[in-house]
């Protein structure tokens, strides 16, 4: 029914309850912690495969001297 509120730990507003931000308080620091370490694992994994790959020099790959037309058959 639209007139009857319930109570919850939003405002109308959809801010957050007082209740809500004490309830959550003691693991806002240990999920910040998380996150950022994360964070930091995925972008060092992404800065070594950067470095990795730059590094190859693609002497296995064989690179025609002249390119081939396209319609033409070897």
């Amino acid at each position: 029914m639209a007139g009857i509120q319930r109570p919850g730990y939003y405002d109308r507003q959809h801010r957050q309850s007082p209740a809500l931000i004490r309830a959550r308080r003691p693991y806002l620091l240990k999920n910040a912690l998380l996150g950022a370490g994360i964070t930091a694992f995925a972008f060092g994994i992404y800065a070594y495969t950067l470095t990795v790959v730059g590094q190859d020099e693609f002497e296995d790959v064989r690179v025609p001297d002249t390119p081939v037309a396209r319609g033409e058959k070897k």
